[in-house]
């Protein structure tokens, strides 16, 4: 079982930057497939950015440029780091992993921590 916390959400200004951390507890944090994901009230889960075991790289066409996912395997840490943050960035944000990456939808993780609420305002 691997167990991810997520933490650094706040309430922000349009405009301003946030970084999230995600711990993990697994040993194993470097093979995983990891990835970021977004839900706003009435609104799917989507993804926002995706890092492979190989670091390679996902974003979603409206977060490249802006958003930037990396790890520290030492500290077992994802983080996401959000700049030029806009209202339509608010909401839940997810941390989850997967022993492979598949498309960066959903439902191809299998392990997710409880979500840190990011709230841009205009």
């Amino acid at each position: 079982q691997v167990q991810l916390v997520e933490s650094g959400g706040d309430s922000v200004q349009a405009g301003g930057s946030l970084r999230l951390s995600c711990w993990s507890s697994t040993d194993n944090f470097s093979t995983y497939c990891l990835g970021w994901f977004r839900q706003a009230p009435g609104k799917e889960r989507e993804g926002v950015a995706g890092l492979d075991s190989d670091d390679t790289t996902w974003y979603a066409d409206s977060e490249k440029g802006r958003f930037t996912i990396s790890k520290d395997n030492a500290k077992n840490t994802l983080y996401l780091q959000m700049n030029s943050l806009k209202p339509a960035d608010s909401g839940m944000y997810y941390c989850a992993a997967a022993p492979v990456c598949g498309s960066y939808d959903s439902n191809d993780f299998s392990y997710w921590g409880q979500g840190t609420q990011v709230t841009v305002s205009s």
